[in-house]
């Protein structure tokens, strides 16, 4: 997540809509079978879904309506869209996709991102949107919600590791009950969100094996990790166990996963399917051309 995405979905947040992905109940942690059309959105044949699930973020599409964007993904090959608004999970699984990441805050609620588990001032706000979301989620068939460190604000890494533990510990029951997970996300502070505390994958295990709930994971944004400290396949092996979602986006500049940015996209993807993952990975890149164009291109890449 960054500043444009939190702008981006500023003015969708509505009311609850209803979503389901008819092959696999919510939060099922079973690989699942899945079809998706092979056909790119020129025609032209793609290669067959192979072990990943892909899904797209929809704050990197605006301009595009979420019914046609739900279209051409459903083309393309992928089988969700992430980040979605309550109002708009509706509209996503009439079209026979699944809301692979939902927010669990309202419309009025600002400061999403440095607003976390790591201040105990912010532990009542954030289980009480999460304590409604997590039901609804359940019930709609929405598999993940996403939630934050939050900002450092002069605090340590012990102290922001224990308090969202505390924190966490407390939505990890319901979680469970309603089989939805609550995912952290890890960020980068160099560039896009400076002051953010989760910004080292380390900080998130001490997080997620202090909670030690199946329903408590991290988010792992390989964009955001790859700026703060690389290693990414050797990072995401060994902590193949902590983390239940991926984003994707190219170093530098959050754009495609094509020959001008640093990570081997493909070997990544490659990775992470042998690690046995079932979760999704969420294309979170700005398109810098035609953005379906680029979407197919980046499905194609992490194929595996």
């Amino acid at each position: 997540m960054n500043l444009s995405r939190r702008d981006a979905i500023a003015t969708s947040l509505g009311a609850f809509g209803a979503a389901a992905f008819t092959v696999a109940p919510a939060g099922a942690v079973g690989r699942e079978p899945y079809a998706p059309s092979a056909q790119g959105v020129d025609g032209s044949r793609l290669p067959a879904p192979g072990r990943l699930k892909q899904s797209l973020a929809r704050w990197c599409y605006g301009s595009i309506p979420l019914p046609d964007l739900c279209t051409s993904a459903k083309k393309i090959g992928l089988a969700g869209i992430d980040l979605l608004a309550r109002d708009e999970w509706d509209v996503v699984r009439d079209a026979g996709l699944v809301c692979s990441m939902g927010y669990p805050y309202p419309k009025d609620r600002d400061g999403f991102i440095a607003t976390g588990f790591n201040d105990p001032a912010n532990h009542a706000l954030l289980l009480g949107e999460l304590e409604d979301a997590i039901p609804l989620a359940a019930k709609h068939g929405v598999p993940n919600v996403i939630t934050m460190f939050g900002n450092r604000q002069g605090r340590s890494d012990q102290d922001g590791i224990a308090n969202c533990i505390t924190g966490l510990k407390k939505i990890a029951p319901l979680a469970e009950e309603h089989q939805v997970t609550v995912c952290v996300e890890l960020l980068n502070s160099k560039v896009d969100h400076h002051d953010y505390q989760g910004d080292h994958t380390s900080f998130g295990a001490a997080v997620i094996d202090g909670v030690g709930s199946a329903r408590v994971k991290l988010l792992y944004d390989i964009y955001h990790m790859q700026i703060m400290e690389g290693d990414v396949i050797r990072t995401i092996r060994a902590n193949a166990s902590r983390i239940a979602h991926f984003h994707t986006g190219g170093v530098p500049g959050r754009h495609e996963l094509d020959d001008t940015q640093e990570l081997d996209y493909r070997g990544i993807a490659r990775a992470i399917a042998d690690t046995g993952f079932t979760g999704f990975v969420a294309h979170e890149f700005e398109p810098s051309r035609d953005p379906l164009t680029s979407l197919a291109e980046a499905f194609a890449t992490c194929t595996v």
